[in-house]
């Protein structure tokens, strides 16, 4: 059984992430990259270092990145990126590869995110299945799965998990790290 969420468990996993080396230096790599270096989505050559780069930290199955990289320069994002425009990710997720649609979701989500990580929390299947878990346990808020894949909507949820768990004091980051760990405890990928 998943521990109930609180202040207390939060802050236990956001412990065990401090002690976790490849992570911590992925993130603060990334944060250089997106924060330091080219926090800015007007030159092609720097949104395809971002994304190439996300997409191997993450393994986000983006097989051909050029694609995504024209389609984010072509969308002019950095004015709604900035503004916290929560849209932008679905927008953002869907890519024209060689005649067929993609959706990047997660990837999006990640990529907005590492721009500005206050306005948007990270989609993952982890997070997903401890919302999933946590909604069938406790009702903490009334979605469908499909839900999830909406962006408003799923930081709407993310926001009322917080608050319906007197989770205080804690970023979007703070909760991702957290819903993260503990989908990747319980809920593991079986390959």
């Amino acid at each position: 059984m998943i521990p109930q969420p609180c202040n207390k468990e939060v802050e236990k996993y956001l412990k065990r992430w401090d002690s976790l080396e490849n992570y911590v230096l992925q993130e603060r790599s990334l944060d250089k990259l997106f924060k330091d270096k080219f926090p800015h989505n007007t030159e092609i050559e720097d949104i395809l270092i971002k994304v190439s780069t996300l997409n191997d930290f993450y393994s986000t199955n983006i097989y051909s990145v050029f694609p995504v990289a024209k389609h984010i320069l072509e969308m002019n994002i950095d004015e709604r990126l900035y503004g916290g425009d929560p849209t932008l990710v679905s927008e953002i997720a869907v890519v024209n590869i060689s005649g067929k649609t993609k959706n990047f979701y997660s990837f999006a989500s990640k990529y907005c995110s590492h721009h500005n990580q206050d306005q948007f929390p990270i989609y993952d299947s982890y997070v997903e299945k401890v919302l999933m878990y946590f909604r069938k346990v406790d009702g903490f808020s009334q979605f469908r799965l499909e839900d999830l894949k909406d962006y408003p909507i799923f930081k709407g949820v993310l926001v009322h998990f917080a608050d319906y768990y007197g989770i205080k004091g804690y970023g979007l980051k703070d909760l991702d790290r957290y819903l993260w760990q503990l989908g990747k405890e319980f809920f593991p990928k079986k390959y």
